[in-house]
C-alpha cells in the first residue's frame, strides 16, 4: 500500500535529523525521514563533533549561533544527552597578517553581539597549556566553541521529532524518484512505494546521488579528512586536576590544524594542502559505518607544524587515525533552499560544519517549506548562488582549493585560481594580455578588476591595506571623471519579457511603475515581508517587450522567484541571456563624444536624454543603448551579441583615443560608485532589509495597483525604518573598510533606543591562574556603543576620501556632526562623519547633462 506524506526527508543524519525536528516543530507532523540503513550512517557518525558560532559570512554566523543555542532545548524535550562540552576556543595567529585577519574577526564579531578577545600567546598558554607561546604573536578568544557527541546530538533531534509526531524508517533505501503532472513526488524504495508533497535532499554523501534521481548534478563533492586521538597525557591530566576543566579548543592556522581535548588525551585534525576527494564521480551505495584508510604521510607537513607549536602532542603516542569523508560545496557554505526548475524539490545537503550549522539548516528550510521564505538571509547558502559552470569538474577543483584553504587567511582582494577561466567575453585574451588586465572571477566570469601598466605588474599583492592596485585604481578613476573611460559589463544579468501580459506582471514584481516606451525605470523588488529580494533596470523596448538588468550573482536566484510567479495563461514569455548578451560601458565628460563618432543618430542631450533607452547601431553593430552608468557621471550601456563586442569595443577606443580614453575595471567602477552612495545588491540590498531602510524609497510607488510587498513597504513607511543605510566618510590612512566592521557612537540609549545583537552569551573567561574574570560587554566602551555595521567601503579616489556604506539606528541617520561616530578598522577605532549628500555631483548635474 502507497503510503503519502506531506514531506519526506531522505536522510539520516544530523541535517536530515534538524529539517525533520525544525518541520514537526512548525506544525508539518505529517513528515517523515527515510534512511538507507542507520542514522548517522555517513559522515554524522565519524565527525570530530566540535562546534563554533565564528563564520565569514555573519548570517551564516547567527544561525551557527542558533545551532548551539538549540541544543539545551533538543535535550529537554528528547530527553538525550548531546554530550555537550563548551570549552571556548583560541585562533591562534603566528605572524603579523594573521593577527589583523583575527583584529578584522573580532571587529566583526561586535556587531553580531559576539564577546570575543584578542589576547595574548601567554594567556592563550594558560588555557591550553600544551603550546609553545614563543611560536605565536597573538590569538582570538571566543568562549562559544566546544565539542559534542555526534551520535548523540543526531539522536536527540530524532527522538524530538518523534516526540512532536514525525516518523522515521530506517534500513529503506530509496531507489529513484518520480513526479506526477499534479507535482506529486513519488519514491521508490526498497520497501514500496511513498508518495509526498515535498522532498528534502538531506543525503549527505549520497546527495549528488538523490539530485541525479530527479535530473540535477548539484555542485557537492565528498573529501578525505583525517584527525587523530592521542593516548592519555599527562599534561592533560594535570590541567584538568589543577583547574578542574577541560582544555580549550585551538586553531592553529599556520599549521592547518585544530585541536581539542578528548578524554585524557587530544584530538588533532588537519585541512592539508595534499588533500583527496573521495568519489568523485559517484558515491558508492555500500559506503557505510566504515572509515578509510589512514594517510600521515599526507598530513606530515601541517603535523610536523602542529608538533613544534604543541611539542607535548608530539610526545604522545597515537591512538588512533580517523580518515573519513565529508561533503563541501565549491565554496564551503552549504546547499540550502528549494531548486529551481523543480516543484517543491529541497536542498539539505554540503553542510561539513553540521554541528555548527545543522540547526541553522534546519530551520530556514523549516520556514521556507511552511512559510514560503526562509526568514533569514540565506544567500550564502541558498543553492541558487552557483550557476550553469558548476559543472562535476569545476566542483572538483574549486572543492579541492577550498578545502586546502579552510585555515588560511582570505584577503580582500584576493582572486582565487582553480577552476577558471570558467567563462569568458571575446575580450578575455585582449583585456589580459594586451591591456594588462587583472582579472576577476564574477560568478564564473572573468571580468576585468584593474589594469596594470605592465604584464610584470599585473597580478594583486594580498593585503588587508591598500596595495599595489591602489594608485592604478586612483588614474582610472580620475581618467573617467576629468575624461571617459570605458569597461565592460558582461558581468550583470540579462533578461527579456515579452508577450501581452509582459507589463502587468512586472507591475506586480516590481516596487517601481514601469517606464513609458523608450525610457528607463530603477526598481527593487520584495517579497511579501517587504524585504529586498533584487534591484534592476528595466527598460520598455516594445509595447509587449521589456529588457531588464540586475545582478549576475543573482541570476538563479531571481529566475526562481521570476518563474515561480509567472502567470498560468501564457501572457508572459521570460528569456535569460546569460552570456549570450553582452555589454560595455562608457562615460566620462566625453563619453557623448565617443558615442557620436559611432552612430549614426542624434545622441545630443535633448534627443537622447538621461534614463532612455534606443536601439541603434554601434560601430555598425545592432545594439541596445542606456542612458545609465553606474558610475554617476554622463555616460552609456551598450549592449551587444558576443560576436560584435570585440568589433565596438576597438572602435570605442580608436574614437576615445582624442579624449584620453582609459581602460577601468570594476574596482575603479566600485569606487565611483561609493562617491555617488550608489547602494549595491548582495551587500546594502539584501533580504534583511526593508525598501526604507535601505533608503530606496524614491523607486518604491504605495498609491499603484498591488505589488508583491507593498502592505509591508506601507507599514515600513508609516511606522518608519528602524535603521537607515548611511554613507560614511572615514579618517583612515593606510586601509579601508572590507565590510562588517563595527560602526560605533558616542551617544545614549535615550538617543535611538535600545539595539539587541543578535544573540548574546554572557561569556567569561579565565586568566593566568584559572580563576574567572568578568568580562565586559564589547559593545559598549563609556559612552560609545556598538550602533551598526559597515555593508561595503573602499576609497573613493575622485574625492580622495574613505568611504563607507552601513546601517544605524533610523534616529541617528541625520546627524552629520563631527566626533559622533567611529568605524574600527583592523582593531584601530577611527573617526567618521555621515555625509549626508553624495562625496561626488551631489546634485546630479554631470549624469544628466
Amino acid at each position: 500500500m502507497t503510503r503519502t506524506y506531506r514531506a519526506v526527508v531522505i536522510g539520516g543524519g544530523v541535517v536530515g535529523c534538524s529539517v525533520l525536528y525544525h518541520l514537526a516543530k512548525a506544525g508539518w507532523t505529517d513528515v517523515l525521514l527515510i534512511e538507507r540503513s542507520e542514522l548517522t550512517s555517513g559522515s554524522s557518525w565519524h565527525a570530530a563533533g566540535g562546534f563554533h558560532t565564528l563564520n565569514g559570512d555573519p548570517n551564516v554566523a547567527r544561525l551557527q549561533a542558533y545551532t548551539v543555542s538549540l541544543y539545551e532545548e533538543l535535550e529537554r524535550i528528547s530527553g538525550q544527552s548531546c554530550g555537550l562540552h563548551l570549552t571556548g576556543g583560541v585562533m591562534m595567529a603566528d605572524s603579523t597578517e594573521r593577527m589583523d585577519f583575527l583584529r578584522m574577526t573580532h571587529a566583526r564579531g561586535r556587531a553580531l553581539g559576539m564577546e570575543t578577545e584578542l589576547i595574548t600567546p601567554r594567556e592563550a598558554k594558560a588555557m591550553f597549556p600544551l603550546m609553545d607561546e614563543t611560536q605565536f604573536v597573538g590569538a582570538l578568544w571566543d568562549p562559544v566553541e566546544g565539542h559534542l557527541d555526534p551520535s548523540g546530538t543526531t539522536h536527540a533531534y530524532a527522538k524530538a521529532a518523534k516526540v512532536l509526531g514525525a516518523e522515521i524508517e530506517l534500513r529503506n533505501p530509496v531507489k529513484d524518484l518520480t513526479q506526477d503532472s499534479e507535482g506529486m513526488w513519488t519514491l521508490h524504495t526498497e520497501g514500496g512505494e511513498i508518495r509526498c508533497e515535498h522532498v528534502v535532499n538531506a543525503g549527505g554523501l549520497w546527495a549528488r546521488e538523490v539530485g541525479r534521481m530527479a535530473g540535477l548534478e548539484l555542485p557537492v563533492l565528498a573529501m578525505e579528512h583525517m584527525y587523530l586521538l592521542t593516548d592519555a597525557m599527562p599534561e592533560v591530566q594535570e590541567f584538568n586536576a589543577k583547574t578542574g576543566r577541560e582544555l580549550v579548543g585551538v586553531i592553529d592556522f599556520k599549521g592547518e590544524i585544530y585541536t581539542r581535548q578528548e578524554r585524557d588525551g587530544i584530538l588533532l585534525g588537519t585541512y592539508e594542502r595534499a588533500c583527496k576527494p573521495w568519489s568523485p564521480v559517484n558515491t558508492p551505495w555500500d559506503f557505510g559505518h566504515e572509515l578509510l584508510a589512514p594517510d600521515l604521510d599526507r598530513i606530515a607537513p601541517s603535523l610536523e607544524v602542529g608538533f613544534r607549536h604543541f611539542p607535548a602532542v608530539e610526545r604522545a603516542g597515537i591512538k588512533q587515525v580517523i580518515n573519513g569523508p565529508f561533503t563541501f560545496a565549491p565554496d564551503g557554505n552549504p546547499l540550502v533552499g528549494p531548486v529551481r526548475g523543480l516543484t517543491n524539490y529541497w536542498s539539505a545537503c554540503a553542510v561539513m560544519a553540521g554541528f555548527s550549522q545543522g540547526g541553522g539548516v534546519g530551520l530556514v528550510l523549516a520556514n521556507w517549506m511552511t512559510e514560503g521564505d526562509p526568514g533569514h538571509d540565506v544567500f550564502g547558502m541558498d543553492v541558487s548562488r552557483f550557476g550553469e559552470w558548476a559543472t562535476l569538474r569545476y566542483t572538483n577543483a574549486k572543492v579541492r582549493e577550498n578545502y586546502a584553504r579552510r585555515f588560511s587567511i582570505s584577503y580582500p582582494n584576493e582572486e582565487l585560481p582553480a577552476a577558471r577561466p570558467a567563462e569568458t567575453t571575446p575580450l578575455y585574451d585582449l583585456m589580459r594580455d594586451t591591456n594588462h588586465a587583472v582579472m576577476g572571477d564574477s560568478w564564473g566570469l572573468e571580468t576585468p578588476l584593474w589594469f596594470a601598466p605592465s604584464a610584470q605588474e599585473a597580478h594583486d599583492v594580498l593585503s588587508f591595506h591598500r596595495s599595489n592596485d591602489f594608485e592604478h585604481i586612483g588614474n582610472e578613476v580620475r581618467g573617467v571623471r576629468e575624461r571617459v573611460g570605458v569597461t565592460e559589463i558582461a558581468n550583470f544579468a540579462k533578461y527579456e519579457v515579452t508577450g501581452p501580459g509582459a507589463e502587468a506582471w512586472l507591475d506586480h514584481l516590481m516596487t517601481n511603475t514601469m517606464p513609458r516606451l523608450g525610457r528607463l525605470v530603477l526598481t527593487p523588488m520584495l517579497n511579501e515581508a517587504g524585504k529586498l529580494i533584487g534591484d534592476f533596470t528595466i527598460a520598455k523596448a516594445g509595447e509587449e517587450r521589456f529588457m531588464v538588468w540586475g545582478s549576475l550573482g543573482a541570476s538563479v536566484y531571481h529566475m526562481r522567484w521570476f518563474e515561480q510567479h509567472l502567470p498560468e495563461d501564457g501572457s508572459v514569455t521570460l528569456h535569460r541571456f546569460h552570456m549570450d548578451l553582452v555589454g560595455l560601458s562608457i562615460c566620462g565628460p566625453y563619453a557623448r563624444e565617443v558615442l557620436a563618432e559611432l552612430v549614426d543618430e542624434d545622441v545630443s542631450n535633448a534627443a537622447f536624454r538621461f534614463m532612455d533607452y534606443r536601439e541603434m547601431d554601434v560601430a555598425g553593430a545592432p545594439c541596445m543603448v542606456n542612458r545609465i552608468t553606474y558610475s554617476g557621471d554622463l555616460g552609456y550601456e551598450i549592449w551587444m551579441k558576443p560576436a560584435a563586442q570585440r568589433r565596438v569595443y576597438c572602435a570605442i577606443k580608436a574614437a576615445g583615443k582624442a579624449h584620453g580614453i582609459v581602460d577601468f575595471g570594476m574596482r575603479a567602477l566600485l569606487s565611483m560608485r561609493l562617491e555617488k552612495n550608489f547602494p549595491t545588491w548582495f551587500a546594502e540590498l539584501r533580504p534583511i532589509y526593508g525598501a526604507y531602510e535601505g533608503g530606496m524609497e524614491r523607486f518604491v510607488k504605495l498609491q499603484k495597483p498591488a505589488f508583491i510587498g507593498q502592505a509591508a513597504a506601507t507599514a515600513e513607511r508609516d511606522a518608519g525604518p528602524r535603521l537607515r543605510r548611511v554613507s560614511l566618510v572615514i579618517e583612515a590612512d593606510t586601509a579601508d573598510v572590507i565590510g562588517d566592521e563595527p560602526i560605533w557612537a558616542r551617544v545614549g540609549e535615550e538617543d535611538f533606543g535600545t539595539i539587541s545583537p543578535p544573540h548574546g552569551y554572557g561569556a567569561v573567561r579565565f586568566d593566568l591562574h584559572g580563576e574567572e574574570v568578568a568580562k565586559p560587554d564589547p559593545a559598549r566602551d563609556g559612552d560609545w556603543r556598538v550602533v551598526g555595521w559597515v555593508t561595503s567601503g573602499g576609497y573613493g579616489h575622485s574625492v580622495r576620501l574613505s568611504l563607507a556604506q552601513g546601517y544605524i539606528p533610523a534616529a541617528l541617520a541625520e546627524r552629520g556632526e563631527e566626533g559622533l561616530f567611529e568605524v574600527e578598522i583592523l582593531g584601530e577605532r577611527l573617526a567618521a562623519r555621515i555625509a549626508l549628500v553624495p562625496p561626488f555631483d551631489p546634485e546630479g548635474e554631470k549624469m544628466r547633462g
